[in-house]
């Protein structure tokens, strides 16, 4: 079921303490005592959060709608996912991550800890935390049990043919960039090819208008060495799922494109 935002919702579920803390390290409400504020009943915070300039809040209301997506279950394994990996090296942090995570009172506290005191780990973990929000994943099997190429070349070359391939078959695509993440034993590529440019209905400095931008879309693999499996999740026409495919074996696995390969495209 898809979770409502609300700014007053997230205020009332998060602890004035840890609010404070997000505020206070914006050099905002110096003047608000937090500590005679009840949990739950936000609407002075509220009232003085509505007086703050759009150039002020805007920022900041597109970083506490991450922390309320990452405030769940699925944020806060992806979380200890993302730790587990940079922790690997030194497994008592680790613990004591787990075990301060234990004693917090639910997912939202989780969420803004870990934004405030972790930012180290926020990045791959709402990363791995849409992944895992997403649906009509195309998986193949019976690849060869290589590890991946991380080296920055592998990954332009990726990006460069993924753009490439949606510039020249599509007419969007034309700049790319990927993002690789470790998560236990399977490795995450997120590609962000450039889309159509649109037209965005919206306020800016209370002016309302029509404005140009250029969104990117968005292109996951999922591979397993261990299994020899890669998922793939991209949103479009059916006819790129095979180039796609092999595109990444061939960058990332070193897999030539031979007959063999063409078994994995559609």
């Amino acid at each position: 079921m898809t979770r409502h935002y609300s700014t007053k919702d997230f205020f009332r579920q998060m602890p004035n303490a840890l609010l404070a803390r997000y505020f206070h390290a914006r050099g905002l409400f110096a003047d608000l005592d937090f500590t005679a504020l009840k949990d739950t009943q936000p609407d002075t915070l509220f009232a003085a959060w509505l007086e703050l300039p759009d150039d002020q809040r805007n920022p900041m209301d597109a970083e506490l709608l991450e922390i309320f997506d990452m405030s769940s279950e699925k944020g806060t394994l992806a979380i200890l996912d993302e730790a587990e990996w940079q922790l690997r090296a030194e497994p008592e942090a680790y613990t004591e991550l787990v075990e301060k995570f234990s004693q917090l009172t639910n997912h939202y506290e989780r969420a803004m800890v870990t934004f405030l005191d972790h930012a180290e780990f926020w990045r791959g973990a709402t990363h791995f935390c849409h992944a895992d929000s997403l649906s009509y994943w195309r998986k193949r099997k019976n690849l060869p049990n290589e590890p991946l190429s991380l080296d920055p070349a592998s990954r332009i070359e990726l990006a460069n043919l993924i753009g490439g391939y949606f510039h020249h078959t599509e007419g969007r695509g034309k700049n790319c960039v990927v993002e690789l993440f470790r998560r236990g034993d399977r490795d995450y590529a997120f590609a962000y090819p450039e889309d159509y440019s649109q037209q965005a209905v919206e306020w800016v400095d209370g002016e309302f208008g029509r404005r140009p931008h250029t969104p990117a879309f968005e292109v996951v693999y999922v591979y397993s060495q261990k299994d020899g499996t890669l998922d793939l999740n991209c949103r479009g026409s059916r006819k790129a799922i095979g180039p796609l495919q092999s595109m990444f074996a061939t960058t990332m696995l070193k897999l030539p494109l031979t007959r063999r390969m063409n078994e994995f495209m559609i």
